[in-house]
């Protein structure tokens, strides 16, 4: 990863010890362009944000995970390839509202992340994390949650409803609605083994009006998820 010069690897002890240089220079320092920033959290192996640099070269599109084991693949592509609007930040998402100004960043998407049922902070559409996204996604900026939990998608929901978020899309079977686009069909390598396992793809994309005094739902009656005992790592063949 450090010979990729598409790869920056700021973990908390770098940050905290160096400092960020691209807050608010991320167009004009590194992807020399002035082209809209979307950002991949829980990127895994890239294959959201490589898909979406290669079809949309007016835009820049960053992958942020802290396994840089997992972002390999996707960057040596980036790398090969010459991408020149693709980027790879290995960092915690707990520490994203390090990396950007006010307003650098016009869309976030969430592929498959933990839902974790038994801790609401740690779920990426938490009021926690969501307040993070309102320091530097720009105003009528757009979040999108693709997931294949149930759980997840519906505290979601929640959240966005309580909140008097705009629904921009919803779906609770992505491919059997009709509603997939070349977007939204790019499928990431967590997404290809849930489909494997007849698991349904959820999608929901909000605009947030405010993060100001944000509420978070109950989740106490949301139905758990009933698949959950199969660790991310469990090959396809030991699950069936």
């Amino acid at each position: 990863m450090s010979t990729f010069r598409c790869a920056l690897q700021y973990p908390r002890e770098v940050l905290l010890s160096e400092g960020f240089p691209y807050v608010g220079k991320w167009n004009e320092a590194f992807f020399q362009n002035e082209g809209p920033i979307t950002l991949e959290l829980g990127c895994g192996k890239g294959e959201y944000t490589v898909a979406l640099a290669k079809s949309n070269p007016q835009r820049n599109y960053i992958g942020v995970d802290i396994k840089g084991a997992r972002m390999w693949s996707g960057a040596r592509e980036v790398e090969e390839n010459s991408i020149a609007n693709a980027a790879f930040l290995r960092a915690e998402i707990e520490n994203i509202d390090k990396f950007f100004a006010p307003a650098e960043v016009e869309e976030i998407w969430i592929t498959f992340p933990d839902p974790q049922m038994q801790k609401a902070r740690k779920r990426l559409t938490s009021t926690r994390f969501l307040t993070m996204y309102g320091k530097f996604l720009k105003p009528g900026g757009i979040i999108n949650l693709k997931t294949d939990s149930p759980f997840l998608f519906e505290y979601t929901r929640r959240l966005a409803e309580l909140n008097g978020f705009e629904i921009v899309a919803i779906t609770d079977d992505l491919y059997g609605s009709g509603m997939a686009d070349p977007v939204s069909s790019i499928k990431t390598y967590y997404e290809s083994q849930w489909l494997s396992r007849g698991k349904k793809i959820k999608l929901i994309s909000m605009r947030p009006h405010s993060f100001d005094n944000l509420m978070e739902p109950n989740s106490d009656d949301i139905e758990k998820d009933d698949y959950r005992a199969y660790p991310r790592h469990t090959p396809m063949k030991e699950c069936q």
